[in-house]
């Protein structure tokens, strides 16, 4: 029986803190570490990504899909350095996740030896919570523990780098003396509630409200019917930011969609004409689609307090767990105003949904070139599996999913929100299947995005796809040629023409690709074959890479009034392309037509 080492008990640590996977990459400065996780003969599984920064948006994929920590281990030096951005995703988008790092020898730090990087350094800010060196084997357990309970408690990566040497050491005997810190791996969270005099504030501005409109994010995880009981007994319309789509029933009569720039008709105008805004559990940056500061009275709930007034000038802060807020705030509302304009309200929001449904619908029908990519995730709503899990990488195609998609009620959907990070969607939906074998995986994602990392991230997959109880994992790719989302970007806010140069994106055969790999390829070239395509990927006995040519014309046009400001700017642009310009101008055209029928 070899020597118990310290490795040995970093293993054992993650086991006591319920961690069943570790993702990442090994090198020679975590070898210690792989050694251990070898011995525990699959105690805790080490899954290989094939770069550390898909290794990193795994953990944060498999933290956003179970609720519970992400681990991710690397080297020092390159390793490192790769994991950064997939722990700025967790950072953003507040995901615990653990990361455990290889160092050195402590003998040879300072001395500028191969690989040595200042990794405290390195990850202060990303790890601002918490990040140490473990200088001696007394020290890992404390600093593992600390590690998971910080990581829990404010929601956020936490860093414990472990040099070499330290993980060959012997595993120490922990004895009751000074210096030495013995602590336990738990953590349980706070009942956090308001104050009674910030409750009866807050429901004093909810009680004037006569056009009430909540705007709801992830921190409504938890709260989904609290959310709707709430907007029913004050005849209110409800908004989501992106990460907060999954959490509401869009299917609801008063339900307007996601809000923003990417967002619907009707959430644009549910925010632009309400007296009263509720805000539960979001910190959406797109603050101007808010309400013009001023014209609104506001509540906001948060289980942080940083949070409260973060996004919008606030009246009532209520810092507590969503759920038992909105249930305290309930028991204090008053009967609605007798002159009935809240249910006028109330028909006002549940017309404007059902335009913009109607209107969605119209644009996903507009002929394009040779697909319209609101076709291809309209067809996908209809068909979606009610036990899929969803991810989501960032592009023209978050546009798509956001207007056209329609989630089943319990089907999670994720993404790089805030960082908006490309790349994101196939290790997420990696990360997604390994937590639930039993359930399907659709992925969303553009050509830039899969030629960033999706192209290599399925090779993973192709690896492991025999190991799921469903083999279902379909990778839908928008092969439209083109850096889509920044080039409307140019357009709308520099009035700049696309620069070829920086925005076209080379051509790939992502079909024939996974046909390589043993996967199955369909590969869709015109708008008629999407239903039946889909039915197939959705049907297939293994992944499947479903690639369409899109067209990168259809534009990424704002909901009006937003929308209509930015047309001569994205107009203007256009012109300076020529002939190149003149398929997307007669889109824009298109679009901004039918907003504008809508709006009278």
């Amino acid at each position: 029986m070899p020597e118990r080492l310290v490795a040995d008990v970093l293993v054992e640590r993650l086991r006591s803190w319920g961690v069943d996977r570790v993702f990442g990459y090994s090198g020679d400065g975590i070898n210690g570490f792989m050694g251990a996780l070898g011995r525990s003969e699959g105690a805790v599984q080490f899954v290989q990504a094939r770069h550390e920064e898909t290794a990193a948006f795994m953990a944060v994929g498999h933290a956003k899909y179970t609720g519970g920590v992400g681990v991710v281990t690397s080297t020092q030096g390159p390793g490192a350095v790769h994991l950064l951005n997939g722990l700025y995703d967790a950072k953003l988008d507040s995901v615990p996740v653990v990361a455990i790092i290889g160092q050195q020898s402590r003998s040879v730090l300072g001395s500028a030896y191969m690989q040595e990087v200042d990794l405290l350094t390195l990850f202060k800010d990303v790890a601002a919570q918490f990040a140490q060196m473990a200088s001696t084997p007394e020290q890992l357990p404390m600093l593992l523990d600390r590690a998971f309970r910080t990581a829990l408690e404010t929601r956020s990566p936490c860093v414990v780098i472990v040099p070499h040497d330290i993980q060959k050491a012997a595993a120490p005997v922990l004895e009751h003396e000074h210096g030495i810190v013995v602590t336990a791996p738990q953590w349980t969270p706070a009942r956090v509630l308001p104050r009674e005099k910030d409750l009866a504030a807050a429901a004093d501005v909810l009680n004037a409200g006569r056009k009430v409109a909540f705007l709801v994010g992830q921190g409504a995880r938890a709260a989904q019917s609290e959310v709707v009981a709430l907007a029913e007994q004050l005849d209110a319309g409800i908004t989501t930011s992106l990460l907060g789509k999954p959490y509401v029933d869009e299917t609801l009569p008063f339900a307007a969609g996601t809000m923003g720039h990417l967002g619907s008709t009707a959430s644009a105008h549910l925010l632009g004409n309400c007296d009263t805004l509720l805000i539960v559990g979001s910190n959406d940056p797109w603050t101007e689609f808010y309400p013009e500061p001023g014209s609104a009275r506001t509540v906001q709930i948060d289980i942080d307090g940083r949070k409260i007034g973060n996004r919008y000038p606030v009246e009532a802060g209520l810092v507590g767990d969503a759920a038992e807020t909105l249930t305290e705030l309930a028991a204090r509302l008053d009967p609605g105003p007798a002159d009935g304009a809240r249910r006028v309200w109330r028909a006002e929001i549940e017309r404007q949904v059902r335009d913009w449904h109607a209107l969605a619908e119209e644009r996903s029908l507009v002929p394009a070139n040779p697909v319209n990519p609101e076709r291809v995730v309209r067809e996908l709503s209809a068909r979606l599996p009610d036990n899929a899990q969803l991810s989501v990488d960032v592009g023209s195609c978050v546009y798509w999913y956001a207007r056209q998609l329609t989630l089943p009620r319990g089907v999670p959907a994720h993404l790089s929100g805030t960082l908006a990070s490309m790349g994101c969607s196939i290790p997420y939906g990696i990360a997604a299947k390994l937590a639930r074998p039993e359930r399907p995986v659709v992925a969303l994602a553009g050509d830039g995005a899969m030629q960033m990392t999706g192209v290599a991230e399925l090779i993973t997959v192709a690896h492991r796809w025999r190991e799921w109880t469903d083999p279902r994992f379909v990778v839908c790719v928008f092969n439209n040629r083109d850096l889509a989302e920044v080039t409307w970007e140019q357009r709308e806010t520099e009035s700049e023409p696309r620069f070829p140069a920086s925005q076209e994106i080379p051509d790939f055969p992502y079909a024939r690709y996974a046909e390589l790999l043993g996967l199955t390829g369909i590969r869709v070239e015109a708008p008629e074959q999407l239903a039946d395509a889909w039915d197939r990927a959705l049907a297939a006995d293994r992944p499947v890479v479903l690639e369409v040519l899109t067209d990168p014309d259809v534009p990424l046009l704002p909901p009006f009034p937003a929308g209509a400001a930015k047309l001569e700017d994205m107009k203007s642009a256009l012109s300076e392309e020529g002939n190149a310009g003149r398929g997307a101008s007669a889109l824009l055209d298109i679009y901004a037509r039918q907003e504008e029928s809508r709006g009278k």
